[in-house]
């Protein structure tokens, strides 16, 4: 096994992940942070488009947010949170978990914080360029590593989809990414577009303050609608937008004057060279396992794929990726990269999947599971526990019958496969 010089990029949940494994496994490591704090997005700010450097900011926080997974799939392997009587949270519990982590592996002395990365290009010698730039100083400064773990996340590049009439509207559209409270819901008429977890909370939220919500998405089977106030309502996709409201594909019409799409995100990453192997957009390609560049396998992703058990997922990319790159186990060629990448997409494209659900797991249970159990299996760690994606699978349908009340139960986990449910009064 070849010790190697690691550049980490960002310094939340993934990037913890991945400085406390590569600390572990010998490397020479540094990891770079745009912010003056570790915890990534779980750090709220009420700023929703520059920092104080004028870099975007991006974390999608609000106010008086609830996780909407357990804690007991959201922790790390072997690192649960502090004994807690729900198992949904607050974003405060969430953060102070990630520092108390860091803190307990002295990881902050790994982190340059408040250092931009610029751009990171390959190097004809099998090296990789990083050009920071240290924000206190004002002033740019190269590194040069053997290898490069991207942990920056992929909420931060808003996706709206293109309606007709946009740009005529009288009132707001905005992005979830902005929002911060609810009292910009105050005596509007508001439409909430997509189908996520944000967006729920968002229809929740609205109802307690608009004078009418609109909910507009294509989930099916469609959700119980009585579980909300009187004043949401249901719509079909979006046909038009015209001044003052938005027509819709069922031939219905409904005045507006707030759209808020929670319509998810681009996977964006403008520090990497266009010569880097890789290109963003909908997803990430090519990557084999959805984490190692094919063509530069020295760079890896960690966290792509979504609808995922986060932190026990980054915890196997991160030793996954460090596995090939470090040598202990070798590469397959380039060719069977490329064809297990494309055999794995195919698979979704037949589903009738779109290319923005090229890095999608899903919320059953053994969707999940086969790509965890791959990984474990590729590089000889650890799996995880069964029970782990079995939790999650139950939230997750837990919640798409019961928005307004799944979180009112506790999680414990009674065995490696097993896992039991308390309902709390």
């Amino acid at each position: 096994m070849k010790k190697i010089k690691l550049a980490i990029i960002g310094a939340g949940a993934s990037g913890l992940c991945a400085l406390k494994n590569a600390v572990e496994y010998g490397c020479e490591v540094v990891a770079f942070e745009q912010t003056k704090l570790v915890g990534g997005l779980w750090n709220y700010t009420d700023k929703t488009d520059k920092d104080d450097y004028g870099l975007d900011i991006h974390s999608s926080m609000y106010e008086n947010l609830v996780t909407n997974l357990p804690i007991e799939v959201m922790c790390y392997p072997n690192e649960p949170f502090p004994k807690q009587h729900e198992s949904f949270v607050s974003s405060a519990v969430v953060l102070n978990y990630y520092i108390r982590y860091a803190q307990k592996f002295n990881l902050e002395s790994h982190i340059k914080f408040e250092h931009h990365v610029f751009r990171i290009r390959p190097l004809s010698n099998d090296k990789w360029e990083v050009i920071v730039k240290n924000l206190p100083r004002d002033m740019f400064v190269t590194y040069i590593f053997d290898s490069v773990l991207v942990c920056s996340g992929h909420f931060h590049t808003p996706y709206i989809p293109k309606s007709k009439g946009q740009e005529i509207f009288k009132g707001n559209i905005m992005h979830s990414h902005t929002y911060r409270s609810s009292k910009i819901f105050n005596n509007e008429r508001t439409l909430i577009v997509g189908g996520n977890n944000s967006a729920v909370d968002l229809v929740i939220e609205s109802s307690k303050n608009s004078k009418s919500t609109i909910w507009s998405h294509h989930l099916s089977p469609s959700p119980d609608m009585t579980q909300f106030e009187r004043n949401v309502e249901e719509k079909s996709d979006i046909l038009e937008i015209v001044s003052d409201g938005v027509k819709f594909s069922d031939g219905t019409f409904a005045e507006c004057s707030l759209i808020i799409y929670a319509t998810g995100y681009l996977y964006s990453y403008p520090f990497l060279s266009i010569d880097s192997g890789v290109l963003g957009g909908d997803y990430v390609k090519p990557l084999w396992m959805h984490c190692l560049c094919i063509n530069n396998p020295s760079l890896g992703f960690i966290g792509l794929p979504n609808l995922i058990c986060p932190n026990q997922m980054f915890q196997l990319q991160v030793e996954f990726c460090l596995t090939f790159m470090m040598g202990k186990k070798n590469l397959p060629s380039k060719d069977e990269m490329l064809k297990e990448m494309d055999s794995d997409l195919q698979q979704r494209w037949d589903k009738g999947l779109s290319s923005r659900k090229g890095h999608y797991l899903g919320h059953k249970h053994d969707a999940q599971l086969e790509y965890y159990n791959k990984l474990s299996q590729k590089a000889s760690i650890s799996p995880i526990m069964s029970c782990i994606v079995k939790m999650h699978a139950h939230a997750h349908h837990s919640r798409l019958k019961h928005f307004t009340s799944y979180r009112n139960v506790k999680y414990k986990v009674i065995s490696e496969d097993d896992f039991e449910i308390e309902y709390l009064k």
